[in-house]
């Protein structure tokens, strides 16, 4: 609490002064040109000498301060490496929204025949037309689908397939590599 002749300072503006009453929560002081103000308790603080509060200033880290002022930087995450001459791998979504315009009328069984058939087309282009690398996107769901792509893919010899890159597929993805024969 503060007492009358208490010297203060008001925290959020450059102004100090003598306290000359107080009554409740509220301080009358008299600043040091003259003016008499009245603030809040808790918009005051008690100074023992004006050499006092400039050593208080001192004592304040300035590298910490200005850490709690800058503005955090953007997380980085590592993009995959291309050269510039590099062709992106194709991308094919095989999600039954993007194979037919309405899939009403049609059975699971018939989705997932049109989805492996679908898959089964790209993958024979790929080779034909010697495509080292495609992308198939076959979401997360049950698991279905892609169980079906990795029972396509491992009848082929000359075919190698891990998961999509995770950053930017997530789990429902499949990339595919296709080992080139001499011709």
């Amino acid at each position: 609490m503060f007492n009358k002749g208490d010297k203060v300072s008001v925290l959020d503006e450059a102004i100090n002064g003598v306290v000359l009453s107080v009554k409740e929560q509220q301080v009358t002081i008299e600043t040091e040109d003259g003016f008499m103000m009245t603030f809040f308790v808790k918009e005051l603080i008690k100074v023992n000498d004006s050499s006092n509060l400039l050593d208080s200033i001192r004592r304040i880290n300035i590298s910490e301060v200005s850490k709690e002022k800058e503005i955090p930087k953007a997380r980085s995450f590592v993009k995959e490496k291309k050269s510039k001459h590099e062709i992106p791998a194709p991308e094919f979504d095989l999600h039954i929204e993007k194979l037919v315009p309405n899939k009403h009328g049609m059975s699971n069984y018939d989705i997932l025949t049109l989805q492996t058939e679908t898959a089964n087309r790209h993958i024979e282009f790929a080779i034909r037309n010697r495509i080292p690398k495609i992308v198939f996107i076959h979401g997360v769901g049950e698991g279905v689908l892609k169980a079906e792509l990795d029972f396509l893919l491992g009848r082929y010899d000359n075919i190698a397939f891990q998961e999509g890159n995770y950053q930017k597929y997530g789990q429902g993805a499949t990339e595919v590599f296709i080992k080139q024969s001499a011709m």
